[in-house]
């Protein structure tokens, strides 16, 4: 009663499994390093407000121009900081999505 198996797992083919899985872990390791060191800027309020992140979603920089500094509307300036930190983060995650499409981030 012969199944074909030929001894286990086919040795070779497992080996070039294994070969090919730790290639695109490697690749998903790199890619994954590429990501998180791009910087990403987002810039709001016609030019008010713009923040800068890295990948991995640290904060870098954050500029704001005089003009939009009013104590008289401070929850202004904190929307158009709130709003430029969340679209860096919108586009951090469609990199991620488009570069590492198999991770399911």
């Amino acid at each position: 009663m012969g199944y074909g198996f030929g001894g286990g797992f086919g040795g070779g083919n497992m080996q070039a499994l294994m070969r090919q899985a730790q290639k695109m872990q490697e690749d998903m390791k790199r890619i994954r390093e590429e990501i998180d060191s791009t910087e990403y800027k987002s810039s709001v309020g016609g030019g008010m407000v713009e923040v800068v992140m890295t990948g991995d979603k640290t904060v870098k920089a954050v500029n704001i121009k005089k003009e939009v500094v009013d104590p008289d509307d401070v929850e202004m300036l904190e929307d158009l900081v709130v709003s430029a930190v969340n679209d860096c983060i919108s586009k951090i995650t469609a990199d991620e999505q488009a570069k590492l499409p198999n991770l399911g981030m």
